[in-house]
């Protein structure tokens, strides 16, 4: 079989590297300049397509498929597929493909810094400074420890568990609550509890669940009003998995203490968002998986994907 006979076609700009191990084996087109493919380009293009590259810009869904006869895999740079109506690719052969694994160390890293953030403060504290606060001996207040508190671990999958093994490194107990318990939680130092004894016994809540209909709008008005006053709130999953009006009044009134964010809902967060008025909030443009190797890394996994399949091996990683 002659893959270049093989059409993939790229939903938005991609990395060099995956457009250097791609070009060489299938016919890639690929929309490399700014904003997306025009309409009528992009409708050609699916007519042909045998593979999708996708970077998480598009909705891949019963409307597109009908557009793309021949597709037979949907590979996105990304472990989140929310955007992927799932059951539609299946019931017309379209496998799908995804990078768990590949972003872990990196969206921890973010979280971990996040988590802080919310105890010391360090982006209200430059903003302090900045705005010549600290010359004029303006009180910021005081932060916490995170030596001897308890982290509440939200989702103990790979991202989550990596999380607590650094939040370990401060010192902190780790506590987490999952859809089933860890078959290797003694060793991590990590103990599994019930969700409303995570609530309540949480001194620090971080978020690493995947977005799906159980999840979506976990942290809603009762969720925060079961936790400990002055909790301290991270979320690098998905901004659906937080109710943000909730949210805004937790934070608003103190229940709260503070919060990071790397995703939110809506997404792109406007900027004059009610959230952003808060002084206890610090907001990130979901940039978890943002590194040079981090991104590199996924766009290569993606690009292996579409080779597997199309060449009809197993993919590296595929969505069941």
């Amino acid at each position: 079989m002659d893959l270049k006979d093989k059409i993939v076609i790229c939903s938005g700009k991609i990395r060099p590297i995956a457009i250097e191990y791609l070009q060489d084996k299938v016919t890639l087109k690929s929309w490399q300049q700014r904003g997306r493919v025009p309409e009528e380009q992009w409708n050609e293009w699916l007519k042909e397509a045998d593979a999708l590259y996708s970077t998480g810009n598009i909705r891949i869904d019963e409307k597109l498929l009908q557009k793309a006869p021949k597709l037979q895999v949907a590979a996105q740079s990304s472990v989140g597929y929310d955007n992927i109506d799932v059951e539609a690719c299946h019931a017309r052969g379209v496998k799908i493909g995804n990078t768990p694994g590949v972003l872990v160390n990196a969206v921890a890293d973010i979280a971990y810094g996040l988590l802080i953030d919310t105890a010391r403060g360090i982006v209200r504290g430059h903003l302090h400074t900045k705005n010549g606060l600290w010359g004029e001996r303006k009180a910021m207040g005081l932060g916490v420890d995170l030596y001897n508190k308890t982290l509440g671990v939200v989702g103990f999958g790979n991202i989550g568990s990596a999380i607590a093994k650094r939040a370990q490194a401060s010192g902190m107990r780790i506590i987490y609550h999952n859809r089933r318990r860890r078959l290797n939680d003694a060793a991590s130092g990590a103990r599994y509890v019930s969700w409303e004894e995570l609530l309540k016994n949480s001194d620090f809540i971080v978020v690493a669940v995947t977005l799906n209909p159980s999840t979506k709008g976990l942290f809603n008005e009762a969720a925060f009003a079961a936790m400990k006053d002055g909790v301290r709130f991270v979320n690098i999953s998905r901004g659906k998995v937080v109710d943000t009006d909730a949210l805004y009044e937790a934070l608003k009134s103190g229940k709260v203490a503070a919060a990071g964010l790397d995703v939110t809902e809506p997404e792109p967060l406007p900027g004059d968002h009610p959230l952003l008025t808060l002084p206890n909030i610090t907001v990130t443009p979901h940039m978890a998986s943002a590194t040079e190797e981090t991104r590199d890394e996924m766009a290569l996994v993606t690009a292996q994907n579409i080779i597997a399949a199309l060449s009809g091996q197993p993919m590296l990683a595929q969505v069941k």
